[in-house]
């Protein structure tokens, strides 16, 4: 009953207002609603007006936002990685808490790899990567930017150890030759300075050329030698020009050197690739002075212009060493060369490939030839060779013949007879002499004690017969025996590599307790399977002047005590003490 009183109320008063009611509250709602904006538009260019004055409130969000970091930074002071980053940057400018929190709450916020994001420097849209630097504003940077900015922030290169510390570098030395132990001459360290630091020095002023050339040594192992850095040695009052790598220079570069040196009389230069006909032409019509000629890879040269390079200048030279030639120098240039260095002294040629037997027939005429190193590419017979050795082997003072494989005994015999001024020999890589040819060249030889020997692989080939044949082939026991009988008084340098067939008698014969070697001062005994502990110290105790000892594939040496002051290079799982001191081995 109550609900239907209720239901009749309602409709009386609906029908007491009406619909003129109805419309005259809603044009009411709409004038209110009108005025409203008004007065929110008038509110808000106000603002605009004085937003210097009155700055917008902060928002529930951004209050919210502000919380949530707070509590993220207070978690990370009370993290462990704080504690220990926070160790990493005491003492240093940055060491602040706060500045430490912020960043690794900017690095837990950072997007996920592989995201999309903005760089913070340039803008450009990037992927994200667990690799992406952050900015200095705690975003993002993209990978050209995070380079430069790492270059910006690049550190002074670290200082070099000492030489005493770096393994690496110790090693090196010791494949070199030198000596660990002591310290360096004052010059030797004074020039290793300046090489350090080639690129500030504006000149060398008036330094020897011992000097310039050892500087020259060390700047071309570094591959240092470019445009610049030649302009330091081209100086006019010198006489004498060496540089030992020439890859980094341009054609140009060899013209400076003829024009800005023009009383040269020794030009030597190696890896020079990119010298052209054009070149010597220029030194013809220029250089009158050059006596010593050395260079190295000249391949762009042809035979014509070696050819009138003979016929201009060969009568003043005086020597001529040629390496690595494959595209031109044949045998006709040789001839040519032969007939105009009428006075050459000094002849090296090695690894020219176009020369062969029409070469050493030619050879044989230099009347004037005290100094001889070959080595050809091409099997050669060995009638040239003894024609070289008959005609002009009396005036010979360092004879070197490398890879020369068919010559027999009959050159060993006839350096015997023809030759009696020889202060170094170099015999390699044979195996048809035989040793009782090689001791017979030293026994009753009217030749003085050689300095310099190198027979360095002369033995059988045979490995299926590690023993070698009845007769022994090559360097053996009496060649071994005669040799040092004959030049062990004065010998320097001595290289008998793979000369395995040197028994351990002869070993203990030559380096016995009562025998001494005063002048010998490198060694290279490698791979000779006989050589053990007790002959290698034997030839330690012998040789008080040795510096280097090489011993690669000698596996029998396990324990030696090495004097201070040498080198043994090539051990392996040997111990070597120097002195009380552990050397390290190569």
């Amino acid at each position: 009953m109550r609900q239907q009183s209720r239901l009749i109320d309602v409709r009386r008063e609906a029908g007491t207002f009406g619909a003129p009611q109805i419309r005259d509250d809603y044009d009411r709602r709409v004038a209110e609603a009108n005025q409203q904006a008004n007065e929110e538009a008038e509110q808000a260019a106000e603002a605009e007006n004085d937003a210097d004055f009155h700055p917008e409130p902060e928002s529930p969000e951004d209050k919210a936002k502000k919380r949530k970091r707070q509590q993220t930074i207070d978690r990370i002071k009370k993290s462990k990685e704080f504690a220990r980053r926070k160790s990493r940057r005491t003492g240093e400018p940055d060491d602040d808490d706060d500045l430490l929190a912020n960043e690794m709450a900017d690095e837990k916020s950072r997007p996920a790899p592989g995201q999309l994001e903005n760089c913070e420097n340039c803008g450009k849209r990037f992927t994200v990567t667990p690799y992406s630097k952050t900015g200095p504003a705690g975003g993002l940077l993209c990978a050209d930017c995070s380079k430069n900015q790492a270059n910006n922030n690049k550190k002074a290169p670290a200082k070099k150890r000492g030489s005493g510390i770096g393994r690496r570098q110790n090693q090196s030395k010791l494949l070199d030759g030198e000596a660990i132990h002591g310290a360096q001459s004052l010059l030797e360290m004074c020039i290793k300075k300046v090489a350090e630091n080639i690129e500030d020095v504006e000149e060398f002023g008036d330094l020897p050329p011992p000097v310039m050339r050892r500087l020259s040594q060390i700047l071309s192992r570094r591959r240092a030698v470019s445009s610049k850095i030649l302009n330091l040695f081209l100086r006019r009052t010198h006489k004498e020009l060496n540089i030992y790598d020439c890859a980094r220079l341009e054609t140009d570069d060899y013209h400076k050197i003829l024009a800005m040196m023009p009383d040269l009389t020794k030009l030597n230069l190696r890896f020079v690739t990119p010298m052209k006909d054009h070149i010597f032409y220029y030194m013809i019509e220029n250089n009158e002075s050059i006596r010593d000629l050395h260079l190295d890879s000249p391949n762009l040269v042809t035979d014509e212009c070696w050819r009138q390079v003979f016929t201009k200048i060969g009568p003043r030279l005086q020597s001529l060493k040629l390496w690595n030639l494959n595209a031109a120098f044949d045998d006709e240039t040789a001839r040519i060369m032969c007939e105009y260095c009428t006075g050459i002294e000094r002849l090296k040629l090695k690894y020219v490939e176009k020369i062969g037997d029409a070469t050493l027939t030619a050879i044989s005429s230099l009347k004037t030839l005290k100094y001889l190193s070959l080595c050809f590419l091409r099997d050669t017979e060995p009638e040239p060779l003894l024609q070289i050795i008959s005609s002009i082997g009396s005036n010979l003072q360092s004879l070197s013949l490398e890879d020369f494989k068919n010559s027999d005994d009959r050159l060993l015999q006839s350096i015997h007879e023809h030759c009696h001024q020889l202060i170094k020999l170099r015999l390699t890589n044979n195996d048809l002499f035989t040793d009782s040819a090689v001791a017979s060249l030293f026994r009753n030889w009217s030749n003085p004690a050689l300095t310099c020997v190198d027979f360095h692989g002369l033995r059988d080939v045979d490995m299926s017969n590690p023993a070698g044949p009845p007769e022994p082939v090559g360097l053996a026991s009496d060649g071994f025996i005669a040799l040092m009988e004959h030049s062990g008084s004065r010998i320097e340098s001595l290289n008998i590599a793979s000369c395995r067939h040197i028994s351990c008698d002869a070993y203990e014969t030559v380096f016995a307790e009562n025998k001494q070697y005063p002048h010998l001062k490198e060694l290279d005994i490698s791979f000779n399977g006989n050589v053990n502990d007790y002959i290698a110290q034997r030839i330690l105790a012998c040789c008080p002047a040795l510096t280097k000892f090489v011993v690669f594939g000698c596996f029998k040496i396990q324990d030696l005590k090495v004097p201070r002051g040498v080198v043994v290079v090539g051990t392996v799982r040997a111990k070597l003490t120097v002195e009380g001191i552990l050397q390290e081995t190569v």
